[in-house]
């Protein structure tokens, strides 16, 4: 019986494991947290003789979470397809700011690194499912390529050559500008965001950086990119006339320096940037409301 007891305690123990990878494989919170459960209840339902016979139920765990989520990933595509416009991953409130009242588990398991900024996370979505997998669980948690071969179904070999291949997709993505840099330029963004000066903020976007709006067909946002610093300008001052009473907020989104736009106390747009050489050359606004509900008011 204390045997068992252990078993299950040492299970439990694994979830903040779980939740970390499957959020790095899947992009969302509420997927990520799903998966992990359909692991915990195929735990659950194995006999007890079954069990016992696992030596590491934590690698059983995540083999089974890491094979959850490439199912999920298979069938993404096709369902982000059918998505109202552009399709953004859960942006990630630092741990003393989320909203603890509207369901914040799991995002309070997440560890903030490198590795979920939404720069890398983007990165991450451009590549295969398995390419991902492989990827983030030897490059990420350093889980070994005969372990990922078991998840994946393919021998080591070809694990090695897909982490491989997404690596180079990682390396030839715009490396990230030092925090201090880029809470600099986020603090002048929105000091000329809120005076709606066109030109400083023409001045602090590259020319051809790219906005990217989740609304989710739930709130307003534009439908496809927005090109090019001069238009983005132009669409931010649009966006402030039509919102008077909004307020802007430094914030960390997923773990660097973001903005927060709320209105009458309510979180309505979260935005995380890429920074380089001094200009903001990426933006990502989410405004989807179900996208937004780890996030205090």
């Amino acid at each position: 019986m204390g045997t068992a007891g252990a078993r299950t305690d040492a299970t439990v123990g694994e979830r903040r494991q779980l939740i970390n990878v499957a959020y790095r494989l899947l992009g969302s919170l509420a997927e990520a947290e799903d998966a992990v459960q359909e692991a915990y209840a195929r735990w659950y339902a194995l006999p007890r003789g079954r069990q016992e016979e696992i030596a590491s139920p934590g690698a059983w765990l995540t083999t089974v979470t890491g094979r959850v989520c490439l199912d999920v990933l298979g069938s993404a595509r096709a369902r982000r397809e059918r998505y109202v416009g552009a399709w953004l991953p859960d942006p990630l409130p630092a741990h003393a700011e989320r909203d603890r009242g509207h369901g914040a588990d799991p995002a309070d398991q997440l560890v903030l690194d490198e590795s979920v900024t939404m720069a890398f996370l983007v990165v991450l979505e451009s590549m295969t499912p398995a390419e991902r997998v492989a990827f983030v669980l030897h490059d990420v948690f350093r889980y070994p390529f005969a372990e990922i071969a078991g998840i994946l179904g393919r021998t080591p070999a070809a694990c090695k050559q897909l982490a491989a291949s997404g690596r180079r997709r990682v390396r030839d993505a715009r490396v990230q500008a030092a925090p201090a840099v880029q809470a600099d330029v986020v603090r002048q963004v929105k000091a000329a965001w809120e005076t709606k000066d066109i030109a400083a903020l023409v001045d602090l976007l590259d020319p051809a950086a790219v906005m990217t709006a989740d609304g989710g067909g739930l709130v307003g946002a534009v439908l496809r990119p927005v090109e090019g610093g001069a238009r983005i300008a132009q669409y931010m001052v649009a966006i402030a006339d039509k919102a008077p009473g909004l307020e802007l907020l430094e914030r960390s989104v997923n773990g660097v320096p973001g903005l927060v736009a709320r209105r009458d106390g309510a979180v309505m747009t979260v935005a995380a940037f890429d920074v380089a050489e001094g200009r903001v050359s990426r933006i990502w606004a989410v405004r989807n409301p179900e996208k937004l509900r780890p996030w205090v008011g």
